[in-house]
């Protein structure tokens, strides 16, 4: 059996084991000690911070850069759909059933794969730091943006997450916004108050039509779109307040807290953001990462979807074994043979890099 045979067959392993575990967001524990148990047998050391495990290369440089993979091990609760037991990983027709076989066990255990696969070379220009992180699917605190501190300097990332080992060079942000219009209540009969929902209602066109002058080159504009509006307590009263929910995909071209300034300049209502913390992310199409997956055939796009690379403030491409479009779906699967690929192909696109 060849090494990246044998690699394979203990990543699939692996995730038989993950699966089986339940690991909802906030209850991971359970697969962060299985992942510690996994390195701890294979006599590497490893570092973690709540629910989240991380561990470095052997023979870590602290005069070279840092290479951080990164993906989740929590999941999503199973959709009411299911016609199989979600917790009971299953192989049919080369499909690998199971709660977060696809979102994102397989990519987790091909990262981890492969950073076994370069974990005791000693010729390499980088370091690896692998994090398998918590929270990711209810984009919380406790998950990767808590142990970023703790990785050290990080050079530029591979997240893993599903994209048919497509190369997502780019990511959408998100903020949401809740506004409120301030007016003076009145009798509704009488010439008198101040309407609050006239005053939202010009605000609201302002989000339907507003340009902002920067467009990225992978998302085109910022998309804004209210979405809940409330005012009013009966009939006969003139509104005194009336608030409205914005949500705004941010693109590349902007940070979260530049498109919130021109927001609060533009408009007369109060705009407060939930968190500016799920930034838009991207890294330059001539990154040497790009580059060598380019050279693999692998394609490059946008992705409209928001993952832990929001967190991240080093360039970053979205890349792993698996299909977004069965994520989150009853009878999630992943085909094994992906996962293989992906095994493979990660390790092809570092090898271009670091040695």
């Amino acid at each position: 059996m060849t090494n990246t045979e044998t690699l394979y067959h203990n990543a699939l392993q692996l995730l038989k084991e993950l699966i089986a575990t339940q690991s909802f967001s906030k209850e991971e524990d359970r697969t962060a000690s299985i992942i510690e148990a996994f390195f701890k047998q294979r006599n590497i050391s490893t570092h973690r911070k709540l629910n989240n495990v991380w561990t470095y290369n052997k023979y870590f440089d602290a005069a070279k850069p840092t290479i951080l993979l990164n993906s989740h091990h929590d999941t999503v609760k199973p959709s009411s759909a299911y016609t199989r037991n979600p917790l009971e990983p299953t192989i049919e027709d080369g499909k690998l059933y199971g709660l977060g076989s696809n979102d994102a066990g397989g990519c987790l255990v091909s990262l981890i794969a492969t950073f076994l696969h370069f974990y005791d070379k000693t010729d390499l220009k980088y370091n690896f730091c692998l994090a398998a992180t918590a929270e990711e699917e209810i984009s919380g605190v406790n998950g990767l943006e808590l142990v970023i501190p703790d990785l050290g300097q990080l050079e530029f990332a591979i997240v893993g997450e599903p994209t048919l080992m497509q190369l997502a060079i780019a990511e959408r942000g998100l903020m949401v916004l809740d506004c409120t219009a301030h007016g003076k209540s009145g009798h509704a009969a009488r010439e008198e108050g101040e309407n609050a929902i006239y005053k939202a209602m010009a605000d609201i066109e302002w989000f339907r039509n507003y340009r902002f002058a920067e467009e990225s080159e992978m998302f085109g504009p910022i998309k804004m779109s209210v979405t809940v509006i409330n005012a009013g307590s009966q009939h006969n009263v003139v509104p005194a307040t009336c608030t409205f929910t914005v949500d705004v995909r941010v693109t590349d071209a902007y940070r979260n807290e530049e498109v919130l300034n021109i927001i609060q300049q533009q408009v007369s209502c109060d705009v407060v953001p939930r968190s500016v913390r799920l930034k838009p992310s991207s890294i330059d199409k001539n990154h040497p990462i790009v580059q060598a997956g380019i050279a693999l055939g692998r394609t490059t796009y946008g992705s409209p979807t928001t993952s832990d690379q929001a967190l991240l403030d080093i360039p970053s491409v979205k890349v792993g074994p698996g299909d977004s479009a069965r994520s989150h779906t009853a009878d999630e699967f992943i085909y094994t043979n992906e996962i293989e690929e992906g095994i493979k192909l990660y390790i092809q696109m570092l090898e271009k890099v670091t040695t």
